[in-house]
């Protein structure tokens, strides 16, 4: 991979935020101080700091793909409230591939697993409302 400054402003901005952005997120995150970035541009970097292996991508079916920083495998939560991704501080379980494949007779590479339901935040607002 060719270094490019956009690409490392655009890593910097993943790792230093730590809030599971997408694109659009990172785009509208660098405009204001790089006026000539273009989200295409984002897209792009993102997309390939994924593939080598220096941030993880998070698909989420029907919504945009997160990025991640960390890159230990771990799970993660999305708030159906406000739309926050937060990680999981639950033990990564690298056996459940082997259930998963003995169960199925299905090869399994990776997983991702992806929980819905209310931040701490969210929870504690609710609370205070009810």
């Amino acid at each position: 991979m060719i270094y490019s400054k956009q690409r490392e402003l655009i890593l910097k901005t993943v790792l230093e935020n730590r809030i599971h952005p997408t694109a659009d997120r990172v785009f509208s995150l660098l405009k204001p101080e790089h006026p000539g970035l273009s989200l295409a541009t984002v897209y792009r970097n993102l997309n390939q700091l994924a593939q080598n292996g220096l941030l993880l991508k998070i698909p989420v079916p029907g919504g945009a793909d997160h990025f991640d920083g960390t890159l230990e495998e771990h799970y993660h939560m999305i708030c159906e409230k406000c739309g926050e991704m937060v990680d999981i501080p639950f033990e990564y379980v690298p056996e459940f591939d082997k259930q998963v494949e003995e169960s199925s007779g299905c090869r399994i590479r990776s997983h991702t697993i992806v929980f819905y339901g209310l931040c701490p935040k969210c929870v504690s607002t609710a609370q205070a409302s009810s």
